[in-house]
């Protein structure tokens, strides 16, 4: 009884496994919700010199 529990757990993570490794959630590196992660348009340019 205990090995055939053990060959059900094998098989099922051997199907299972794949599935949950490559269902991941794959997003943009470029854009981000975070506002702080790009430089604001003021940055860089001389005080009281900008647009």
């Amino acid at each position: 009884m205990k090995k055939n529990i053990t060959k059900l757990i094998s098989i099922s993570l051997l199907v299972i496994g794949p599935l949950l490794l490559f269902s991941g959630c794959e997003t943009d590196p470029n854009s981000t919700p975070v506002p702080w992660s790009q430089p604001a348009d003021w940055e860089g340019q001389v005080p009281g010199l900008g647009r």
